[in-house]
């Protein structure tokens, strides 16, 4: 069986559209992506969901805390889930808040920090590096509660693409662009629908079962 480790934010997660009275859900295993994934490649597959809402590639949060930082808990989750046979990382939807005035470059970067260390402790088969998976997040709108923290967010997510997939590139990584089977619900500009995570799934098993 081969293991695969989905490392991501709040869409990985399964968070909903929030409202705007504040209000979310969490969306059944049915509906979350990588559950989905899990479903259509079938028995020989393992899916492990790695998901955390407001989690950055490498950054603390100065409002949510340190354990927002991807880095930070990498390890943890590399070690808890090794063997792997795949990790797959989407994130940088976070980095887009205005408060840590990154460029895409930069969020990409964070993206290079992630996929180095799971390269250098090698949590795979035998001790050696898993094959990895760089997911492009889908591109957010400046819309509903999450509009004013992400002020000029919206712009650079659709530059993170170009930019995520030279990292996968130069790691000889698999690479997915989520945004080009889906989008960001217009609810909140963030999150992804049912519809969404539904199509992110189908697309990646179509890339994996190559």
């Amino acid at each position: 069986m081969k293991t695969l480790l989905c490392y991501g934010d709040s869409n990985t997660h399964g968070t909903s559209p929030l409202l705007p009275d504040g209000s979310w859900h969490r969306y059944g295993p049915e509906t979350r992506w990588p559950r989905r994934l899990a479903s259509l490649l079938g028995p020989d597959w393992h899916v492990i969901e790695e998901g955390l809402p407001g989690r950055t590639t490498c950054h603390d949060n100065p409002f949510d805390g340190p354990h927002k930082n991807g880095l930070r808990h990498l390890p943890v989750a590399l070690e808890c889930h090794a063997p792997l046979d795949l990790f797959a990382v989407m994130l940088g939807t976070n980095d887009l808040k205005a408060y840590f005035g990154l460029t895409p470059f930069d969020i990409a970067k964070g993206i290079r920090t992630l996929l180095t260390m799971v390269q250098q402790r090698a949590p795979g088969r035998d001790g050696k590096p898993p094959a990895l998976l760089v997911i492009s997040p889908v591109p957010i709108d400046e819309v509903g509660a999450w509009g004013e923290s992400l002020a000029g967010g919206a712009a650079k997510s659709r530059r993170l693409a170009d930019y995520l997939a030279e990292v996968a590139e130069e790691f000889g990584a698999l690479f997915f662009d989520a945004g080009s089977v889906a989008q960001a619900s217009p609810v909140d500009g963030v999150h992804l629908s049912e519809e969404a995570h539904l199509a992110i799934a189908d697309g990646l098993a179509k890339l994996l079962r190559k």
